[in-house]
C-alpha cells in the first residue's frame, strides 16, 4: 500500500496558476486571447500573462466610471476602513506575496519580505489619510463681505496609471492606493515585465470589500495599452510614473486632448514615507460661498 501511495504521488502533476486581469470586480481574460510569457529574474518561465488589448482597456474605463459615483460619495472613514481591509488580507497571503516579489524583482527571500511589508504598511498609511487630506487642503477662507467662503476637495475622476516598472509591488501600491484613498477609481496598468504580483493584488482587492470597478487590473504591453488611454475622453487624468521618457512626451499630447491632469515620471524612492503630493495629485477644488446675512451696526451678522 505504501509503494503505490509513493507512486502515487510522484505521477502528480502541479496545478500551475492562471493568471487573469482584474475588471469591474471580474476575472476574464483578454479579450484576444493572447498571452505572454512571463520569466524571473534568471529567465525562468514563471507564467503567462494575459496580454490585454485595447478593447479591454475600454472595458476597464466603463468599470472604473460606473463604479465612480458610490465610490466619490461614500464618506472617508467608510473609504478607509476598505483600504485597512485591503491591508489585513494582504497580511494574511504575505507568503505568497514574498515568493512572487522574489521571483519578480530578483530579491532574496528577507529582501522581499521587507518590500510586502512595506507594501501592507503603505495601505494602512493611505487609509489613515482619507478623512484627514480634507483638512489639510481644504478649509474656510477669509473674504471681505457677509460671506462664508469654504474650498473643500473633491476626486477628479477616472485615473489611468502606469505602474513602476522595476518596483513591481511597493511602487504599485503607492502609486493605486493614493489615487483610491481620495475617491477616484483607477485603471492600472502592470508592469510589463513582472506583472504577476499586480495580477494577484486583483484577487485581495475582489475579496477586501472594494466596490467592484473602483481598481481595474490590466497586464501587457504597457506603450499599446496605454495609448488609447491617454487618448480616452472618459480619463480624467493620468499618472506616467512607469514610462519612459518617449513615451511619457507621446502620452501627454495625447492626455491634452480632453485636459487631463499629468503626474510625470520621476525618480523616487517607494521605500521611504510618501508625502501628501499623490493624494493631492488627482484632487480638484469646489469652493462654495454663501451669504451670512446683513450685517448690524454692530458688525454682527445676526
Amino acid at each position: 500500500m505504501s509503494e503505490k501511495t509513493d507512486k502515487t504521488e510522484q505521477q502528480r502533476l502541479s496545478v500551475f496558476k492562471t493568471y487573469k486581469l482584474y475588471v469591474g470586480g471580474k476575472f476574464p481574460r483578454s479579450e484576444s486571447g493572447r498571452v505572454y510569457e512571463v520569466t524571473d529574474s534568471k529567465g525562468k518561465w514563471l507564467a503567462n500573462a494575459p496580454l490585454s488589448s485595447r478593447k479591454d482597456a475600454r472595458d476597464a474605463v466603463v468599470a472604473a466610471r460606473k463604479a465612480f459615483g458610490g465610490w466619490s460619495g461614500a464618506t472617508a472613514y467608510n473609504r478607509g476602513q476598505i483600504l485597512y481591509r485591503v491591508a489585513e488580507m494582504l497580511e494574511g497571503r504575505r507568503d505568497q506575496f514574498v515568493r512572487e516579489v522574489a521571483d519578480a524583482e530578483g530579491l532574496s527571500k528577507s529582501k522581499a519580505a521587507a518590500v510586502v511589508d512595506a507594501a501592507i504598511d503603505r495601505w494602512v498609511w493611505y487609509a489613515g489619510w482619507t478623512d484627514k487630506i480634507a483638512q489639510v487642503v481644504g478649509g474656510g477662507n477669509p473674504v471681505a463681505g457677509p460671506f462664508f467662503n469654504l474650498s473643500t476637495p473633491e476626486p477628479t475622476g477616472v485615473v489611468t496609471v502606469l505602474a513602476p516598472q522595476e518596483s513591481s509591488f511597493l511602487g504599485l501600491v503607492s502609486v493605486i492606493a493614493p489615487v483610491i484613498a481620495t475617491g477616484n477609481t483607477v485603471v492600472v496598468i502592470a508592469s510589463e515585465k513582472s506583472p504577476l504580483p499586480a495580477l494577484s493584488l486583483g484577487e485581495v482587492l475582489a475579496t477586501s470589500d472594494l466596490p467592484d470597478g473602483v481598481v481595474n487590473v490590466l497586464s501587457g504591453r504597457t506603450a499599446e495599452i496605454a495609448a488609447p488611454l491617454a487618448a480616452h475622453q472618459d480619463v480624467n487624468a493620468i499618472d506616467l510614473a512607469g514610462a519612459d521618457d518617449v513615451l511619457a512626451k507621446e502620452l501627454e499630447i495625447a492626455a491634452a486632448d480632453n485636459l487631463k491632469r499629468v503626474v510625470r515620471p520621476q525618480a523616487v524612492d517607494y521605500s521611504r514615507t510618501p508625502g501628501i503630493e499623490r493624494l493631492t495629485a488627482f484632487l480638484e477644488t469646489k469652493t462654495v460661498w454663501h451669504p451670512t446675512g446683513a450685517l448690524g451696526a454692530s458688525g454682527s451678522s445676526y
